[in-house]
């Protein structure tokens, strides 16, 4: 028996002959690990992003609302926007001498799931974006894409779009007013890599001729302006970098006594959203902590009930001239190939389920998750595999290696 099969053989005929234990002691681990690789890996990259995002941004101006709304909607796009300013707000903010730069934000459109950004050049030089083909944006109706948007909707330089009312799939199509797609972007890993880019004129224009169109088609013209007159221009949000630390305290105090707009601070922002996150995160993470517990304590009662049915058999390896160390590797291996098989199983399962989330989640690709990405967190789950394999396996070890030979014999 020793000498056909080594310990892996005969772990995984013993693993074979209690498969329902074993599966059970299986699936119980690797949901765990699943559950706490996911939450790792959802953490690490969204940390990663949302810091990439918000980084050189010392403050947010626009309408009144909630602070963490304007700067999800503005910073990080993944929210809709509190309303809009009047354009003599930016203007206002770049005359001022606490200002170093000044960057507009419009939204209202979006192309396929992601959204239009009216900016200027600004914008993307902010992230470090450059062209990887063709050019940035300068005219009206002119867009340079990130990215992700080129790679998904299999976009060129030289294409034209539509975009669609509002900012998610569904809205009404702008067809008679293309974007041309002037370049597209290098990734950056930004929030810059899944935005279609253009000039604010671009976002006015479409929206002065949605206005002036005969919304209802009775040919009326409800909504025609009076000839000689244009809506009130206006912007989103504007993205603010200080140029002096004296700005932090004077700056946010003077916007938000304005009656019609509000200034908020990313970096505070930043701090409360990861706070919200992560009483969410640690309650998901200590129900994976228990799941691995309890798999460790189902596999430490099966190695133990398996040490008592197998006695006989473990005498017979010693009485065949098996050593006491080679009887504790063998209960060592039985445990460590359970716990390492369920441990690889969670990982898979947690890249799975992430890769699942980003195809079906439009959520998960407005926070770039990838499931490709692997975190050091993972590394520490498979030094994991090893401890839960030693705690299941030492006191069934001890007992092994304590294994009277003669009486075992005799008594069977």
């Amino acid at each position: 028996m020793t000498g056909t099969l080594g310990p892996i053989g005969l772990s995984l005929a013993y693993l074979r002959r209690n498969r329902l234990a074993t599966g059970l002691n299986l699936l119980l681990l690797a949901l765990g690990v699943a559950a706490i690789a996911g939450l790792a890996l959802i953490d690490a990259q969204m940390q990663g992003r949302l810091t990439r995002d918000v980084a050189g941004i010392d403050l947010v101006v626009g309408a009144k609302g909630s602070p963490l709304q304007l700067i999800l909607s503005s910073v990080y796009q993944a929210d809709v926007p509190t309303g809009n300013v009047p354009l003599a707000t930016l203007e206002d903010l770049r005359r001022n001498p606490l200002v170093k730069q000044a960057i507009p934000v419009a939204l209202g459109d979006s192309y396929r799931g992601f959204r239009i950004v009216g900016t200027t050049p600004d914008y993307p030089a902010h992230y470090q974006a450059v062209p990887a083909e063709g050019r940035m944006f300068a005219a009206a109706m002119e867009a340079t894409v990130g990215a992700s948007v080129a790679r998904a909707a299999g976009l060129r330089v030289g294409d034209t779009i539509a975009g669609s009312h509002g900012l998610t799939p569904g809205g009404e199509v702008h067809a008679h007013m293309p974007y041309t797609i002037v370049g597209i972007l290098a990734p950056t890993g930004t929030v810059v890599d899944r935005l279609v880019l253009t000039p604010v004129e671009s976002v006015w224009a479409v929206h002065d001729h949605h206005h002036h169109h005969d919304d209802d088609g009775d040919g009326d013209g409800d909504h025609a302006e009076v000839p000689g007159t244009q809506p009130p221009r206006e912007v989103t949000a504007i993205l603010v970098r200080y140029a002096s630390p004296l700005a932090a305290a004077r700056l946010p105090r003077a916007i938000n006594s304005e009656s019609g707009a509000q200034a908020a601070s990313p970096a505070a922002e930043l701090v409360r959203l990861m706070s919200l996150l992560g009483a969410g995160l640690d309650a998901f993470r200590a129900i994976g902590v228990l799941l691995v517990l309890t798999s460790a304590l189902g596999t430490f009662v099966a190695l133990t009930n398996a040490l008592q049915q197998r006695r006989y058999d473990l005498a017979v390896m010693r009485s065949l001239g098996a050593s006491r160390a080679r009887i504790v590797v063998q209960i060592g291996v039985e445990a460590l190939l359970v716990s390492g098989t369920g441990t690889l199983a969670g990982l898979a399962l947690a890249h799975g389920g992430l890769a699942l989330f980003a195809t079906l989640s439009p959520r998960a690709r407005d926070f770039g998750l990838s499931p490709w990405t692997v975190v050091p967190a993972e590394l520490g789950l498979l030094g994991l595999a090893v401890a839960v394999a030693a705690v299941a396996a030492a006191l069934p070890a001890i007992q092994a290696y304590r294994t009277d030979v003669a009486r075992t014999l005799a008594q069977s």
